[in-house]
């Protein structure tokens, strides 16, 4: 399938805000989704300055990265702050450290964020003290205190 730079300026874009952030707002338009793409994940989002992209946070299965377009922000990588601008690139394996994404401009940050769409994954959302369980559209939040662990 095939979108047009047209195609996708005609493109409507949704705003979504995240469960666990009310200042984590960004407009999405799902490149993936208008060309049928099932397994992964392709958006353009636009982020408002004094926005996040998304809460903190981690997946333990799927894979994400982002590429920005225009505008300015400050990515927190872990413990590490940095900024990031036009041609900066932001890959996020599984496993790895928790991340966000600040618009600490004056424009909108306009970036390409690529991830997979597994039947199941496991987020951790570490400065809420939440775990999210992702299965097969059902959607368990837990509080990571709670989560018992068994040694084997």
């Amino acid at each position: 399938m095939y979108l047009s730079a047209d195609d996708i300026a005609a493109l409507e874009g949704v705003t979504k805000q995240h469960f666990l952030n009310d200042r984590a707002i960004r407009v999405n338009k799902s490149l993936g989704d208008a060309v049928g793409l099932q397994r992964l994940g392709v958006h353009l989002i636009r982020v408002a300055p004094g926005c996040y992209s998304t809460e903190y946070h981690a997946h333990h299965y799927e894979e994400e990265c982002l590429y920005v377009l225009s505008g300015r922000g400050l990515a927190t990588l872990g413990e590490r702050r940095v900024a990031v601008g036009p041609g900066d690139f932001i890959g996020c394996p599984t496993n790895g450290v928790a991340h966000d994404l600040y618009n600490d401009g004056d424009g909108p940050l306009t970036c390409l964020v690529i991830g997979q769409r597994l039947d199941q994954d496991v987020s951790d959302y570490p400065r809420r003290g939440k775990r999210l369980y992702r299965n097969s559209g059902e959607w368990n939040l837990v509080d990571q205190a709670d989560i018992e662990r068994i040694e084997r």
